[in-house]
């Protein structure tokens, strides 16, 4: 059993994520999904995160478990180590997409990380 947190804010990055992800999956796995819930969050920032988080259910919950996760944090950097934390997550999985669009910088990812770390390329559109 493997367990794995993604970030679930954007529907393109989460596409991306269930690329990679689906055929490492086996059906004792687990997967979080991770919306970040910040004040400053407009409605239809809500509306992708749901939207992101249907994307994940759809692409992998019919091989894994799918548990989706809102997370009130400063940064989706501390929601996804704080979901990590709490599960002791095996793996964190974040696409250099949000990075690119400057949404978040995936460095702080690595600081004080509890379990592996893995980027994946993507396309930014």
């Amino acid at each position: 059993m493997t367990t794995f947190v993604l970030p679930a804010d954007a529907v393109h990055e989460s596409a991306t994520l269930c690329d990679y992800l689906v055929d490492r999956l086996d059906s004792d796995d687990i997967v979080h999904a991770v919306s970040t819930d910040i004040e400053a969050n407009s409605p239809q920032a809500r509306r992708d995160s749901e939207d992101a988080q249907n994307a994940i259910y759809a692409r992998l919950g019919a091989i894994a478990t799918v548990e989706r996760h809102t997370e009130t944090a400063e940064s989706q950097p501390a929601a996804l180590r704080s979901v990590a934390e709490r599960t002791t997550a095996d793996e964190i999985i974040v696409s250099n997409v949000a990075a690119e669009a400057d949404k978040y910088d995936i460095s702080h990812l690595f600081e004080n990380a509890m379990c592996s770390v893995v980027v994946v390329a993507g396309a930014v559109s």
